[in-house]
């Protein structure tokens, strides 16, 4: 007497069946929670450079009163607790500081790498309006005997022309 198999999946074949699909199953959830993460990253750290750019035009405004070398604050900005650190540096210019701006997610206790990090300017013009206007294309093109002729740059026209004089810092 022969035994006649009955069609079907025997348990073993079946418990390696489920073990395949939880291991794929758990690699696409890691993967997933790893995207969800990044994207709350990349969210938190884009609120953080609005908030950096707008603490350098709030110093630039002058709206709050600012330190002489540094300052603190903190803000609740998009449902969330945000403190920065604005420093003031100077520059070799005397009528200009340069402005870094950090900026932390949370209390100002909660320390560590800032979210992001700006640098702006302050200051006064280096020059009058329309002062850097300057021809920087003049030479940089090899004039040929027409334009020479003509009275273009090079030729015997320019030195009609003021001469161009750059600030000196």
């Amino acid at each position: 007497m022969t035994r006649r198999r009955d069609r079907g999946f025997t348990l073993i074949e079946v418990l390696v069946a489920l073990m395949i699909v939880a291991i794929g199953l758990a690699a696409l959830m890691t993967t997933v929670s790893g995207a969800a993460n990044a994207s709350g990253y990349l969210r938190d750290k884009t609120i953080a450079q609005w908030i950096a750019m707008n603490r350098i035009v709030e110093v630039r405004l002058n709206l709050q009163k600012f330190g002489q070398n540094s300052d603190k604050g903190e803000l609740d900005y998009a449902n969330r607790h945000w403190h920065y650190d604005t420093r003031y540096y100077d520059t070799s210019f005397a009528s200009m500081r340069r402005i870094v701006v950090r900026v932390w997610a949370g209390k100002s206790d909660a320390k560590g790498t800032p979210l992001a990090e700006a640098t702006g300017f302050l200051g006064s013009a280096l020059t009058l309006p329309g002062g850097s206007n300057v021809d920087w294309t003049q030479g940089s093109v090899p004039l040929s005997t027409t334009q020479s002729a003509a009275g273009l740059p090079g030729g015997a026209g320019a030195a009609q022309r003021p001469p161009v004089v750059l600030p000196t810092p």
